[in-house]
């Protein structure tokens, strides 16, 4: 694997980090324990599976040309010690004990320069449950990327690896920074097309900018501390309310987002009917088939209906502006703004990354996003995955990411939030399974809930 340029989204989140701002995504990956499989045993998979991942071996170094950029580079002094370690949990309650402490880790920024990731083996017991909390840096992959590359420490997966190599398969080489010739003109016409959407892309962002900066739990002052919390969700259920009401599942999680949001607020003294906080719902923009590496991302801005008291109000004020935004499509409007980056000249990003950084609560209150996860069953040294939470990054000056992903039947949802502007973050999700709850029994012919004064 030789020398890759960091494409234009990927050298933004590069630049934007900071001490206090860390830019990783990450996933709290859950197991329950096989007879005869040890911690050291879990340890030394990891860590050698791992290791055969060529995208985890590399590093990011500066390059001369063009002037700004970087380039992902193979770690010549790698060592897989330095990113896979074990951390015990001394609570009784592992699950409360393993969410505090991946809290803790996450608040870490990841080093400059070695490869950008780092998993940690989360244990108690021998013969109890475990989990990996896996840290990938945003540079290094959006949440589809992210997955395929965490997925290569599972059996399943590690075992079609291996007898694709026996096999002589080459694995897929990073995109080349030198494009053939042949497809020159096609990048040229391809830029043109790029350049006019992002400059009605620029255009949407400057009409959606809110000059009125309001001060709300959700754009406190970065701290630089992260607090962790999970929530589950039955997927049976969340089908039902679907074939219900209609939309997508997505939808219904959207709106069971607000729900609980709407019973936070009012349980801190936040006037729910005040104006509504606006959700950044990231949508990627990656092509089947196409370039397995860089960041292909959009975006849509979605006001989440917290006013409205009645849930099946606020699931059809979600679909109709989801379906307002899915019309326009991902490459229109002001949450298209990662569109704007691949514009960019390296320079812009490494200059202009704090101001960037900055502007981000002008757009938006909070992240999020839904992150697909494989359907088959999956497990580690035999020891099944039993839920895996997922995690993104804080804007600066933002307070909560929400992330949610699928798998064995059950929508798991984890949320990150600054550890000071929201210390009662277990409360908010808490809030949403009772919303979802709520949901479901008024879709399924359960008593009406009381509305949320």
């Amino acid at each position: 694997m030789g020398t890759e340029l960091l494409a234009p989204l990927d050298l933004a989140f590069w630049h934007l980090e900071s001490d206090a701002h860390p830019m990783h995504l990450g996933a709290l990956a859950v197991f329950t324990p096989a007879p005869d499989v040890t911690p050291p045993h879990v340890l030394g998979l990891l860590r050698t599976r791992a290791a055969a991942i060529p995208r985890l071996r590399m590093c990011v170094r500066d390059v001369l040309l063009p002037v700004g950029g970087a380039a992902w580079t193979v770690d010549k002094d790698f060592d897989v010690h330095r990113h896979v370690r074990r951390v015990a949990v001394d609570e009784g309650d592992f699950m409360a004990g393993a969410t505090r402490l991946a809290g803790e880790l996450m608040e870490q920024p990841l080093g400059r320069g070695l490869p950008p990731w780092q998993m940690y083996l989360i244990g108690g017991t021998d013969d109890g449950p475990f989990a990996v909390l896996v840290k990938l840096h945003h540079a290094l992959a959006d949440g589809m990327r992210a997955v395929a590359i965490g997925a290569g420490i599972f059996d399943e997966i590690a075992a079609t690896t291996a007898r694709s190599a026996a096999r002589g398969r080459p694995a897929v080489p990073p995109r080349s920074w030198l494009p053939d010739p042949r497809e020159v003109a096609g990048m040229a016409l391809g830029r043109i097309g790029e350049v006019g959407r992002a400059l009605g892309v620029g255009a949407s962002v400057v009409r959606a900018g809110r000059l009125d900066l309001r001060s709300t739990a959700f754009t406190a002052p970065s701290s630089g501390t992260r607090r962790l919390a999970t929530a589950d969700l039955d997927a049976t259920a969340l089908q039902r309310i679907r074939r219900a009401e209609g939309g997508t599942a997505n939808d219904i999680l959207l709106a069971v987002v607000a729900g609980a949001l709407r019973r936070w607020m009012a349980e801190r003294g936040e006037a729910p009917a005040g104006a509504d906080p606006r959700a950044l719902v990231p949508v990627s923009r990656r092509r089947p088939g196409g370039a397995v590496s860089g960041n292909r991302l959009s975006a849509y801005l979605l006001d989440l209906p917290v006013g409205a008291a009645d849930p099946r109000e606020r699931l059809r004020a979600v679909r109709a502006a989801m379906d307002r935004n899915k019309a326009a499509g991902p490459l229109k409007g002001a949450g298209a703004v990662a569109v704007l980056a691949d514009q960019l000249h390296p320079l812009a990003h490494r200059f202009g990354a704090p101001l960037a950084a900055n502007a981000a609560r002008m757009l938006f209150d909070l992240l999020v996003t839904s992150v697909p996860l494989p359907r088959s069953a999956l497990s580690l040294g035999g020891c099944p995955l039993s839920a895996l939470y997922p995690m993104a990054p804080l804007a600066r000056g933002q307070s909560l990411a929400v992330a949610l992903s699928t798998y064995g039947g059950r929508v798991h949802v984890g949320l990150v939030a600054d550890g000071k502007a929201l210390p009662d973050l277990d409360r908010l999700a808490d809030a949403v399974e009772e919303e979802f709850e709520e949901l479901r029994e008024l879709v399924t012919g359960g008593r009406m809930p009381a509305p949320v004064s």
